[in-house]
Protein backbone atom coordinates (compact mmCIF):
# COMPACT_ATOMS: atom_id res chain seq x y z
CA UNK A 1 0.00 0.00 0.00
CA UNK A 2 1.28 3.60 -0.91
CA UNK A 3 1.11 6.38 1.53
CA UNK A 4 2.18 9.51 0.83
CA UNK A 5 3.57 11.91 3.48
CA UNK A 6 1.36 15.18 1.38
CA UNK A 7 -0.92 14.21 -1.92
CA UNK A 8 -2.88 17.61 -3.10
CA UNK A 9 -4.82 15.38 -5.82
CA UNK A 10 -7.37 14.40 -3.97
CA UNK A 11 -8.16 18.15 -2.77
CA UNK A 12 -8.07 19.13 -5.72
CA UNK A 13 -10.21 17.13 -7.03
CA UNK A 14 -13.72 18.47 -5.69
CA UNK A 15 -12.99 22.07 -6.91
CA UNK A 16 -10.90 21.84 -9.53
CA UNK A 17 -14.11 24.03 -11.49
CA UNK A 18 -13.86 26.85 -9.17
CA UNK A 19 -10.04 27.03 -9.07
CA UNK A 20 -10.17 27.03 -13.14
CA UNK A 21 -12.73 29.30 -12.87
CA UNK A 22 -10.99 32.00 -10.68
CA UNK A 23 -7.47 31.47 -12.58
CA UNK A 24 -9.26 32.33 -15.85
CA UNK A 25 -11.44 34.91 -14.58
CA UNK A 26 -7.77 36.36 -12.78
CA UNK A 27 -6.10 35.69 -16.73
CA UNK A 28 -9.17 37.23 -18.12
CA UNK A 29 -8.66 40.48 -15.62
CA UNK A 30 -4.96 41.53 -16.38
CA UNK A 31 -4.86 42.69 -12.93
CA UNK A 32 -2.16 40.64 -11.59
CA UNK A 33 -0.30 41.76 -8.87
CA UNK A 34 -2.35 43.10 -5.64
CA UNK A 35 -5.52 45.01 -6.69
CA UNK A 36 -9.41 43.76 -5.77
CA UNK A 37 -8.78 40.40 -5.82
CA UNK A 38 -5.99 40.56 -3.53
CA UNK A 39 -7.71 43.26 -1.31
CA UNK A 40 -11.14 41.27 -1.48
CA UNK A 41 -8.70 37.38 -0.06
CA UNK A 42 -7.37 39.87 2.32
CA UNK A 43 -10.46 41.42 3.98
CA UNK A 44 -11.44 37.12 4.00
CA UNK A 45 -8.51 36.43 6.18
CA UNK A 46 -9.10 39.21 8.49
CA UNK A 47 -12.57 38.13 9.27
CA UNK A 48 -11.56 34.37 9.17
CA UNK A 49 -8.47 35.01 12.08
CA UNK A 50 -10.71 37.46 13.82
CA UNK A 51 -8.67 41.01 13.06
CA UNK A 52 -9.31 43.83 11.70
CA UNK A 53 -6.39 44.08 8.56
CA UNK A 54 -4.76 41.51 6.75
CA UNK A 55 -1.98 42.34 4.37
CA UNK A 56 -0.97 39.99 1.60
CA UNK A 57 2.68 39.25 0.65
CA UNK A 58 4.64 37.20 -1.24
CA UNK A 59 5.35 34.42 1.60
CA UNK A 60 5.15 33.24 4.63
CA UNK A 61 8.74 34.37 5.52
CA UNK A 62 8.59 38.16 4.13
CA UNK A 63 5.07 38.22 6.07
CA UNK A 64 7.52 37.79 8.77
CA UNK A 65 10.34 40.28 7.45
CA UNK A 66 8.02 42.69 6.29
CA UNK A 67 6.61 42.49 10.10
CA UNK A 68 10.22 43.35 11.48
CA UNK A 69 10.95 46.19 9.08
CA UNK A 70 7.69 47.68 9.76
CA UNK A 71 8.88 48.00 13.59
CA UNK A 72 12.10 49.39 12.62
CA UNK A 73 14.03 46.52 13.79
CA UNK A 74 17.35 46.72 13.04
CA UNK A 75 21.21 46.33 14.21
CA UNK A 76 22.05 46.70 18.03
CA UNK A 77 18.59 45.20 18.42
CA UNK A 78 17.41 41.95 19.73
CA UNK A 79 14.18 39.43 19.13
CA UNK A 80 13.36 36.41 21.46
CA UNK A 81 11.96 33.33 19.13
CA UNK A 82 12.51 29.10 19.44
CA UNK A 83 15.45 27.52 17.83
CA UNK A 84 12.72 24.82 16.79
CA UNK A 85 11.43 25.60 14.10
CA UNK A 86 12.10 26.41 10.27
CA UNK A 87 15.00 28.83 9.31
CA UNK A 88 12.62 30.87 8.16
CA UNK A 89 12.00 32.52 11.86
CA UNK A 90 15.63 33.10 12.54
CA UNK A 91 16.55 33.96 8.81
CA UNK A 92 14.69 37.32 8.94
CA UNK A 93 15.82 38.29 12.20
CA UNK A 94 19.76 38.20 10.76
CA UNK A 95 18.17 39.87 7.25
CA UNK A 96 17.07 43.43 9.29
CA UNK A 97 20.81 42.98 11.64
CA UNK A 98 19.03 41.90 14.67
CA UNK A 99 20.17 39.28 16.83
CA UNK A 100 18.44 36.03 17.89
CA UNK A 101 17.54 35.15 21.41
CA UNK A 102 16.29 31.30 21.67
CA UNK A 103 14.87 30.32 24.28
CA UNK A 104 13.93 26.26 24.59
CA UNK A 105 10.77 24.54 23.74
CA UNK A 106 8.54 22.34 26.00
CA UNK A 107 8.94 19.06 26.12
CA UNK A 108 5.15 18.47 25.26
CA UNK A 109 3.93 20.92 22.66
CA UNK A 110 7.58 22.00 21.12
CA UNK A 111 6.16 25.07 21.37
CA UNK A 112 8.65 28.29 22.98
CA UNK A 113 8.60 27.76 27.26
CA UNK A 114 6.81 30.74 28.26
CA UNK A 115 8.39 30.09 31.54
CA UNK A 116 12.12 30.31 30.42
CA UNK A 117 11.13 33.15 28.21
CA UNK A 118 9.60 35.55 30.93
CA UNK A 119 13.29 34.93 33.00
CA UNK A 120 15.15 36.36 29.52
CA UNK A 121 12.83 39.29 29.08
CA UNK A 122 12.99 40.02 33.21
CA UNK A 123 16.98 40.09 33.17
CA UNK A 124 17.11 42.28 29.94
CA UNK A 125 14.79 44.97 30.97
CA UNK A 126 17.08 45.30 34.35
CA UNK A 127 19.41 46.33 31.53
CA UNK A 128 19.64 48.12 28.41
CA UNK A 129 16.37 46.79 27.13
CA UNK A 130 17.69 45.51 23.85
CA UNK A 131 14.78 42.59 23.11
CA UNK A 132 12.24 44.52 20.97
CA UNK A 133 10.37 41.89 19.55
CA UNK A 134 8.96 38.11 20.45
CA UNK A 135 8.31 35.77 17.70
CA UNK A 136 6.48 32.62 19.05
CA UNK A 137 6.01 29.79 17.06
CA UNK A 138 2.56 27.90 16.97
CA UNK A 139 4.36 24.91 15.74
CA UNK A 140 2.67 22.07 13.57
CA UNK A 141 -0.74 23.69 14.40
CA UNK A 142 -1.11 24.49 17.94
CA UNK A 143 -0.54 28.39 19.89
CA UNK A 144 2.05 28.81 22.00
CA UNK A 145 1.27 29.62 25.39
CA UNK A 146 -0.17 33.10 24.45
CA UNK A 147 -1.17 34.10 27.84
CA UNK A 148 1.62 34.60 29.32
CA UNK A 149 3.54 35.25 26.67
CA UNK A 150 1.27 38.49 25.72
CA UNK A 151 1.24 39.18 29.59
CA UNK A 152 5.02 39.80 29.59
CA UNK A 153 4.45 41.79 26.34
CA UNK A 154 2.01 44.32 28.00
CA UNK A 155 4.50 44.52 31.39
CA UNK A 156 7.22 45.00 29.50
CA UNK A 157 5.76 47.14 25.83
CA UNK A 158 7.31 44.05 24.04
CA UNK A 159 5.41 43.64 20.36
CA UNK A 160 4.66 40.38 19.88
CA UNK A 161 4.80 38.96 16.02
CA UNK A 162 3.34 35.33 15.87
CA UNK A 163 4.74 32.71 13.91
CA UNK A 164 1.71 31.31 12.68
CA UNK A 165 3.01 29.72 9.26
CA UNK A 166 1.80 26.56 10.55
CA UNK A 167 -1.60 27.35 12.54
CA UNK A 168 -4.13 29.11 10.44
CA UNK A 169 -7.43 28.30 12.09
CA UNK A 170 -6.17 27.05 15.65
CA UNK A 171 -7.18 28.83 18.39
CA UNK A 172 -5.64 29.56 21.91
CA UNK A 173 -7.56 29.70 25.24
CA UNK A 174 -7.56 32.80 27.09
CA UNK A 175 -8.73 32.56 30.70
CA UNK A 176 -10.69 35.93 32.18
CA UNK A 177 -10.54 37.39 35.75
CA UNK A 178 -13.38 35.61 36.12
CA UNK A 179 -11.94 32.08 35.10
CA UNK A 180 -14.28 31.64 31.62
CA UNK A 181 -12.20 31.09 28.66
CA UNK A 182 -12.23 32.92 25.90
CA UNK A 183 -10.71 31.05 22.45
CA UNK A 184 -8.81 33.37 19.88
CA UNK A 185 -7.34 32.93 17.11
CA UNK A 186 -3.52 32.45 16.28
CA UNK A 187 -2.26 35.24 14.36
CA UNK A 188 -5.06 37.48 16.31
CA UNK A 189 -3.34 38.28 20.02
CA UNK A 190 0.22 39.99 18.79
CA UNK A 191 0.81 43.28 17.13
CA UNK A 192 1.24 41.08 13.86
CA UNK A 193 0.03 37.46 12.66
CA UNK A 194 2.50 35.90 9.84
CA UNK A 195 0.90 33.24 7.75
CA UNK A 196 2.67 30.96 4.75
CA UNK A 197 0.26 29.19 1.93
CA UNK A 198 3.02 27.34 0.86
CA UNK A 199 1.35 24.31 -0.81
CA UNK A 200 1.64 22.23 1.60
CA UNK A 201 0.26 23.97 4.59
CA UNK A 202 -3.34 23.76 5.48
CA UNK A 203 -4.23 26.60 3.15
CA UNK A 204 -2.21 26.46 -0.02
CA UNK A 205 -1.93 28.22 -2.89
CA UNK A 206 -0.39 27.30 -6.04
CA UNK A 207 2.98 28.69 -5.75
CA UNK A 208 4.49 30.71 -3.09
CA UNK A 209 2.44 33.24 -0.54
CA UNK A 210 1.43 34.77 2.89
CA UNK A 211 -0.08 37.35 4.65
CA UNK A 212 0.39 39.48 7.97
CA UNK A 213 -2.84 40.11 10.14
CA UNK A 214 -3.05 42.96 12.44
CA UNK A 215 -5.64 44.99 14.15
CA UNK A 216 -3.40 47.71 14.49
CA UNK A 217 -4.60 50.60 11.60
CA UNK A 218 -1.33 52.45 11.44
CA UNK A 219 0.74 49.73 11.70
CA UNK A 220 -1.46 47.84 8.85
CA UNK A 221 -0.67 51.09 6.86
CA UNK A 222 3.15 50.75 6.88
CA UNK A 223 2.70 46.97 5.95
CA UNK A 224 1.11 48.12 3.13
CA UNK A 225 3.53 50.39 2.11
CA UNK A 226 6.68 48.32 3.02
CA UNK A 227 5.33 45.33 0.58
CA UNK A 228 5.71 47.76 -2.02
CA UNK A 229 9.06 49.22 -1.87
CA UNK A 230 8.00 52.08 0.64
CA UNK A 231 6.13 53.67 -2.16
CA UNK A 232 3.47 56.12 -0.62
CA UNK A 233 2.18 57.29 -2.89
CA UNK A 234 3.73 55.52 -5.91
CA UNK A 235 6.69 56.80 -6.40
CA UNK A 236 7.69 58.57 -3.67
CA UNK A 237 9.35 56.71 -0.54
CA UNK A 238 8.99 57.34 2.95
CA UNK A 239 11.00 54.27 3.64
CA UNK A 240 13.12 51.30 2.77
CA UNK A 241 10.42 48.65 1.78
CA UNK A 242 10.86 45.52 -0.60
CA UNK A 243 8.95 43.64 -3.43
CA UNK A 244 6.58 41.77 -0.99
CA UNK A 245 3.26 41.68 -3.29
CA UNK A 246 1.23 38.86 -3.36
CA UNK A 247 0.14 38.26 -6.68
CA UNK A 248 -3.78 37.99 -7.27
CA UNK A 249 -3.95 35.16 -9.03
CA UNK A 250 -2.00 33.78 -5.83
CA UNK A 251 -5.51 35.66 -3.71
CA UNK A 252 -8.01 33.67 -6.18
CA UNK A 253 -6.75 30.33 -5.64
CA UNK A 254 -6.70 31.18 -1.97
CA UNK A 255 -10.12 32.65 -1.68
CA UNK A 256 -11.81 29.25 -3.01
CA UNK A 257 -9.58 26.93 -0.86
CA UNK A 258 -10.59 29.05 2.41
CA UNK A 259 -14.50 28.18 2.14
CA UNK A 260 -13.01 24.22 2.84
CA UNK A 261 -10.69 25.52 5.35
CA UNK A 262 -12.81 24.21 8.69
CA UNK A 263 -13.88 21.11 6.63
CA UNK A 264 -10.16 20.17 6.14
CA UNK A 265 -9.29 20.51 9.19
CA UNK A 266 -12.04 18.39 10.47
CA UNK A 267 -10.31 15.48 8.21
CA UNK A 268 -6.80 16.23 9.79
CA UNK A 269 -8.24 16.06 13.63
CA UNK A 270 -10.22 12.67 12.90
CA UNK A 271 -6.94 11.10 11.47
CA UNK A 272 -5.31 12.44 14.43
CA UNK A 273 -7.88 10.74 16.61
CA UNK A 274 -7.63 7.56 14.47
CA UNK A 275 -4.03 7.30 14.99
CA UNK A 276 -4.58 7.47 18.82
CA UNK A 277 -7.06 4.73 18.81
CA UNK A 278 -4.78 2.55 16.71
CA UNK A 279 -1.73 3.13 18.56
CA UNK A 280 -3.49 2.67 21.77
CA UNK A 281 -4.92 -0.83 20.37
CA UNK A 282 -1.09 -1.55 19.14
CA UNK A 283 0.46 -1.41 22.69
CA UNK A 284 2.74 1.51 21.14
CA UNK A 285 1.75 4.39 23.19
CA UNK A 286 4.62 5.96 25.37
CA UNK A 287 6.89 3.22 24.70
CA UNK A 288 8.31 3.31 22.17
CA UNK A 289 5.79 6.00 20.50
CA UNK A 290 5.10 9.70 22.23
CA UNK A 291 2.07 10.82 20.72
CA UNK A 292 2.00 14.30 19.50
CA UNK A 293 0.50 16.23 23.09
CA UNK A 294 -2.41 18.38 22.80
CA UNK A 295 -1.86 20.59 25.50
CA UNK A 296 -5.50 22.60 25.26
CA UNK A 297 -7.70 19.57 24.90
CA UNK A 298 -9.10 19.99 28.67
CA UNK A 299 -9.67 23.80 28.52
CA UNK A 300 -13.56 24.68 28.74
CA UNK A 301 -15.23 24.18 25.32
CA UNK A 302 -12.28 22.67 23.30
CA UNK A 303 -14.49 20.14 21.79
CA UNK A 304 -15.71 23.08 19.79
CA UNK A 305 -12.36 24.76 19.38
CA UNK A 306 -9.60 24.40 16.68
CA UNK A 307 -7.15 23.55 19.81
CA UNK A 308 -4.75 21.83 17.32
CA UNK A 309 -5.67 21.73 13.48
CA UNK A 310 -2.18 19.37 12.87
CA UNK A 311 -0.65 20.87 10.19
CA UNK A 312 1.58 17.95 11.12
CA UNK A 313 1.18 14.67 12.78
CA UNK A 314 4.80 14.47 15.09
CA UNK A 315 5.52 11.42 17.09
CA UNK A 316 8.90 11.06 19.21
CA UNK A 317 10.10 7.73 18.91
CA UNK A 318 13.73 5.70 19.35
CA UNK A 319 15.49 5.01 16.36
CA UNK A 320 13.91 7.77 14.55
CA UNK A 321 16.47 6.88 11.50
CA UNK A 322 15.91 3.81 11.24
CA UNK A 323 12.21 3.94 11.39
CA UNK A 324 12.39 6.53 8.62
CA UNK A 325 14.08 4.78 5.91
CA UNK A 326 12.04 1.31 7.33
CA UNK A 327 8.50 2.97 6.09
CA UNK A 328 10.02 5.05 3.28
CA UNK A 329 10.61 0.99 1.84
CA UNK A 330 6.95 0.13 3.10
CA UNK A 331 5.55 3.06 0.30
CA UNK A 332 5.18 5.15 3.68
CA UNK A 333 6.38 8.73 3.24
CA UNK A 334 7.17 10.76 6.56
CA UNK A 335 9.60 13.53 7.07
CA UNK A 336 11.85 14.90 10.02
CA UNK A 337 11.16 18.55 11.10
CA UNK A 338 13.52 19.38 11.93
CA UNK A 339 17.11 17.27 12.18
CA UNK A 340 19.28 20.50 13.22
CA UNK A 341 17.94 22.92 15.49
CA UNK A 342 18.77 26.65 14.15
CA UNK A 343 21.32 27.10 16.36
CA UNK A 344 23.53 24.63 15.04
CA UNK A 345 23.55 25.82 11.59
CA UNK A 346 26.47 25.97 10.11
CA UNK A 347 25.53 29.52 8.52
CA UNK A 348 25.48 30.89 12.75
CA UNK A 349 28.69 29.22 13.42
CA UNK A 350 30.61 32.78 14.31
CA UNK A 351 28.06 34.20 16.41
CA UNK A 352 27.95 33.65 20.00
CA UNK A 353 24.06 31.51 20.04
CA UNK A 354 25.92 28.63 18.03
CA UNK A 355 27.82 27.24 21.49
CA UNK A 356 24.29 27.25 23.42
CA UNK A 357 22.49 24.58 24.86
CA UNK A 358 18.67 24.15 24.32
CA UNK A 359 18.04 20.12 25.35
CA UNK A 360 14.54 20.03 24.75
CA UNK A 361 14.99 21.81 21.30
CA UNK A 362 17.68 18.99 20.52
CA UNK A 363 15.97 15.53 21.50
CA UNK A 364 13.23 17.06 19.34
CA UNK A 365 15.62 17.04 16.37
CA UNK A 366 16.78 13.49 17.37
CA UNK A 367 13.47 11.90 17.86
CA UNK A 368 10.54 13.39 15.73
CA UNK A 369 8.82 12.03 12.93
CA UNK A 370 5.88 13.26 10.97
CA UNK A 371 3.63 10.81 9.81
CA UNK A 372 1.14 11.50 7.20
CA UNK A 373 -2.01 12.96 8.20
CA UNK A 374 -3.88 15.00 5.36
CA UNK A 375 -7.69 15.10 5.07
CA UNK A 376 -8.24 12.34 2.37
CA UNK A 377 -5.99 9.73 3.69
CA UNK A 378 -8.04 6.19 4.24
CA UNK A 379 -8.43 4.32 7.60
CA UNK A 380 -6.79 1.66 5.66
CA UNK A 381 -4.06 3.90 4.83
CA UNK A 382 -3.73 4.90 8.82
CA UNK A 383 -4.02 1.24 10.09
CA UNK A 384 -1.47 0.38 7.57
CA UNK A 385 1.35 2.99 8.87
CA UNK A 386 0.33 2.23 12.74
CA UNK A 387 0.89 -1.71 11.48
CA UNK A 388 4.08 -1.34 10.06
CA UNK A 389 5.62 1.07 13.09
CA UNK A 390 4.48 -1.89 15.03
CA UNK A 391 6.35 -3.99 13.12
CA UNK A 392 9.51 -2.18 13.26
CA UNK A 393 9.35 -2.22 16.86
CA UNK A 394 8.06 -5.98 17.27
CA UNK A 395 10.51 -8.08 14.91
Amino acid sequence: MNVPLLDLKPQLAPMREELVDAITSTLDSTGYILGPTVEKFEKEVAAYCSTSFGVGVSSGTDALLVSLMSLNIGPGDKVVTTPYTFFATMGVILRVGAEPVFVDVEPDSLNIDAEQLAEIIDKDCKGERKIKAIIPVHLYGQCADMGKIMALSDKYSIPVIEDAAQAIGAEYPFRNEDGKVTWCKAGSMGIAGCFSFFPSKNLGCIGDGGLVTTSDEPFAAILRSNRNHGAEPKYFHSRIGGNFRLAAIQAAVLSVKLRYLDTWHKGRVKNAGIYRELFQAAGLIDNPVRLPATVYADMQDAEEHNHHIYNQFVIHVPERDKLREYLNKQSIGCEVYYPLCLHQQECVEQLAIFNQSFPVAEEAARTTLALPVFPELTPEQLEYVVQKIRDFYTH
